[in-house]
């Protein structure tokens, strides 16, 4: 399996899927949501390789196949480990696509190092600019929510990582809704693969502020959410951000849930294509 050992000497996993049949018309990376993993990405991966295309995707530090630092598991240092991985790979004309907390991820890499290997980016039910419920997000979730998932992370993770998948995160609590159990299961065993310290850390992410990340970037950039997200309110994710960015695009899914990479694959393939394309 392909890593990279990063500046502190941790190993780091990332899938590279370059067919030979690829046309060279670009390369997209994607960074994964929590608690999950690169696997999260495998239908926009596998479609958009079919239709020539070098995508790749990794698994956070402390994710996945990646090792489980100590510390370092914050945005900042996330930022950096996806820099590393762009340049060892030598990367360029990039399309960046950062679901939820991967939103922050490559928002923050774009503005602590740079867009000269960046194309455009996409953000898909992403945390920015600010999911915590703050004076200049006031329509954002109370901190004691997230305090709640921590502590529930800490008295029972296994159970937590059932009940998330099982409701909020795919919105198979909404009256009608027609639950996979086989979309449950996985993203339970992805988290779970997962370093208890890793993912609790990581909730820390959703409380800080991206509104200058989000301003600072000059590309193109797509804006993607559901407006049934349980978990990112779409007023605090994807109607905020649209506002602060210089070249935004946006879609809203109607009753989208938060996992619509998984519930509504046709149309996230078709949006990501056809921005690619753009």
């Amino acid at each position: 399996m392909p890593y990279i050992t990063l500046r502190d000497g941790a190993q780091f996993y990332y899938k590279d899927w370059n067919p030979p049949e690829s046309t060279g018309t670009g390369t997209v990376l994607f960074s994964h949501g929590w608690p999950l993993s690169a696997d999260a990405w495998e239908k926009q991966m596998f479609f958009l390789a079919a239709h020539g295309y070098r995508v790749i995707a990794h698994d956070r530090r402390g994710h996945g196949r990646s090792d489980q630092t100590w510390d370092k598991n914050d945005v900042d240092n996330w930022a950096d480990d996806l820099s590393e991985l762009i340049e060892k790979l030598d990367l360029k004309e990039l399309v960046l696509v950062g679901h939820s907390t991967g939103g922050a991820e490559v928002a923050r890499y774009c503005t602590r190092h740079t867009t000269a290997r960046v194309a455009k980016i996409v953000f898909i039910s992403s945390v920015v600019p600010q999911v915590v419920q703050s004076s200049v997000s006031p329509d954002g979730v109370p901190v004691a929510v997230f305090d709640g998932f921590r502590e529930a992370m800490l008295k029972d993770r296994a159970q937590f990582f059932l009940d998330v998948p099982r409701g909020p995160f795919f919105g198979f609590n909404r009256p009608g809704a027609k639950a996979s159990e086989g979309l449950v299961e996985s993203w339970f065993t992805v988290g779970m693969q997962g370093g208890l310290k890793a993912v609790y850390e990581t909730s820390r992410s959703w409380e800080v502020d991206y509104s200058e990340d989000l301003k600072a970037l000059e590309i193109p950039a797509l804006v993607i959410q559901g407006d049934d997200d349980q978990i990112v309110p779409i007023k605090t994710g994807a109607l905020a951000a649209i506002k602060l960015l210089k070249k935004g695009t946006l879609k809203v899914y109607p009753g989208g849930a938060h996992g619509i990479m998984d519930t509504q694959p046709e149309d996230i393939n078709q949006d990501l294509l056809g921005f690619l394309k753009a």
